[in-house]
């Protein structure tokens, strides 16, 4: 799914960056009271991003998750 949200960064669900965020180790939460957003965030990774959870989400927010996923999998392999 990762490589085709590389490739394709239209027509991306919520649940869908969730399942990736889940499998490369990337943390996601809702904030408090309900929140419009949903967070991502990985250790040793500084940024954050934040992504509306309304449909449909724009390319940017998808450009963004997947630098951050990159980005934690690049930290990952320092590590070992």
């Amino acid at each position: 799914m990762l490589s085709k949200m590389r490739r394709v960064q239209t027509g991306w669900r919520i649940e869908e960056l969730q399942l990736v965020a889940q499998e490369h180790g990337v943390a996601w939460r809702r904030p408090g009271r309900g929140g419009s957003h949903v967070i991502f965030s990985a250790a040793g990774v500084r940024e954050i991003v934040s992504v509306p959870a309304k449909r449909p989400i724009k390319p940017v927010y998808v450009k963004h998750f997947v630098a951050l996923i990159d980005a934690s999998n690049e930290v990952k392999q320092r590590e070992k």
